[in-house]
């Protein structure tokens, strides 16, 4: 027996320090936000506050410390072109009150900015790595992509997923359908919510949350962010002025959820094939450019 506990010792010790120190975390989350050139710098400010928002909200302060461990860790990144990301927030860990106000601070605090195009599956590619220099060891790990606009440049995003699901990484997604046709003249995508639902979205208990317009977002992210948080999974009928009386609710699905078996396939919970196709995007942008302009994007 104590040759035994001898060599468990032993064997620890070799383990890297990273290692044996990793914290255990509730939910690894990287929210990863559009700020392609179809949205305006006001519309960006109107999301970042939603975010700002959400993070102070009483009712999600308290999701994000009843879980297991009472805490979670959160990274922060905006994406556009296929290789254009800027990381506001690297790993944080929010482990009480104070850590939670002061990540919603920084962000508050954070410069906006606009870029170009439209890279779903670049920001996919961007996010993947990130969980690999994780400094905790996370009950869950989820990418929470939002955007207003479907894939038209780098990669098929379906390609990206799939390399985000095998690592077991669920992908969650927050399509703004703002009904408008986009500074360029690129018309509205009125089934953006489907494919969200069909291309981007995968994984366990993985949803879409749709806002309505730019104005709706603050509401749409503190619901998705309370659903990813406590890992309640989709409710269609959760009405988000009754955030205040949810508190049973949350305590209930954080003290029930079933944490991921070790074996099991993040790429069997993906929607059939979307009927317009995956590379919808692709095709859309090429033909209103060939249209508008007699050229393609590069």
């Amino acid at each position: 027996m104590y040759r035994l506990l001898g060599l468990l010792a032993l064997l620890l010790a070799a383990l890297p320090v990273a290692a044996q120190d990793k914290k255990e975390v509730d939910l690894a989350l990287v929210l990863a936000i559009d700020i392609s050139g179809s949205i305006d710098p006001d519309e960006a400010r109107l999301q970042r506050q939603g975010y700002v928002e959400a993070f102070r909200d009483p009712v999600i302060v308290k999701a994000i410390l009843g879980g297991n461990h009472g805490r979670i860790a959160v990274a922060y990144f905006e994406w556009s072109d296929a290789w254009v990301q800027k990381l506001l927030i690297d790993w944080t860990l929010l482990d009480s009150e104070a850590a939670i106000e002061a990540f919603a601070r920084r962000l508050s605090d954070a410069p906006i900015s606009i870029a170009r195009r439209t890279s779903i599956s670049g920001a996919i590619r961007y996010a993947v790595p990130m969980y690999g220099r994780l400094p905790y060891d996370p009950e869950r790990k989820v990418l929470d992509i939002s955007g207003d606009g479907s894939n038209n440049d780098g990669g098929l995003v379906t390609d990206l997923r799939h390399d985000a699901l095998k690592e077991r990484i669920v992908i969650n997604g927050l399509p703004i359908m703002n009904g408008r046709p986009n500074p360029f003249g690129f018309p509205a995508e009125d089934d953006l919510d489907k494919y969200y639902l069909h291309c981007v979205t995968g994984g366990p208990r993985s949803f879409v949350e749709v806002a309505r317009s730019f104005e709706d977002f603050p509401r749409a992210i503190r619901k998705k962010l309370l659903q990813e948080v406590a890992d309640i999974g989709p409710l269609n009928d959760f009405d988000i002025g009754d955030l205040g009386i949810e508190r049973h609710r949350v305590q209930l699905a954080q003290s029930s959820r079933r944490p991921p078996r070790n074996d099991e396939d993040y790429t069997r919970f993906v929607q059939p094939e979307y009927e317009l196709g995956c590379d919808i995007g692709e095709r859309r942008s090429r033909d209103f450019w060939q249209r508008r302009f007699g050229v393609t994007p590069d």
